[in-house]
């Protein structure tokens, strides 16, 4: 596919409108359409404490409590207000932790025992492919 010129992508764009535009300063704006997907899942085992300190993970831990040495668990969703769904799901189906949730950037890290991370990671990702007919992407593991 040959690449287009910004001129014949603004004849595409407004047709018969072109030749009225042409000279005229003209602003575009891309647009991100979030569709239904799932495009990340990661599981990170055994970590490293310098990790959870990277990202934040140590910080508003009750006192006495120490997540370090646990599986983390990385999911990100668009549309982004999916992830208080994750959560939910996560929560349900394992013994884990919401490490950092953010519902205007899409992302879910959670922590515990990596087989507790696993099987939530896992249920997230069917619940969103099977139920919710989600894009969703493989889980991978490191």
């Amino acid at each position: 596919m040959a690449q287009m010129t910004k001129e014949e992508l603004l004849e595409k764009i407004f047709h018969d409108d072109y030749e009225h535009l042409k000279g005229k300063k003209l602003r575009m704006t891309r647009v991100r359409v979030p569709g239904k997907e799932v495009c990340l899942a990661h599981i990170i085992n055994p970590t490293q404490p310098c990790i959870y300190q990277n990202l934040a993970l140590h910080i508003g831990v009750h006192e006495g409590e120490d997540h370090m040495g646990e599986a983390i668990g990385m999911i990100r969703f668009t549309p982004w207000e999916a992830v208080v769904v994750a959560a939910d799901i996560a929560m349900k189906s394992a013994n884990i932790q919401i490490g950092f949730m953010d519902r205007f950037c899409g992302s879910l890290i959670i922590t515990g025992r990596l087989a507790e991370v696993e099987t939530a990671v896992e249920s997230v990702v069917r619940f969103f492919d099977e139920e919710l007919g989600f894009k969703t992407c493989a889980i991978h593991k490191s």
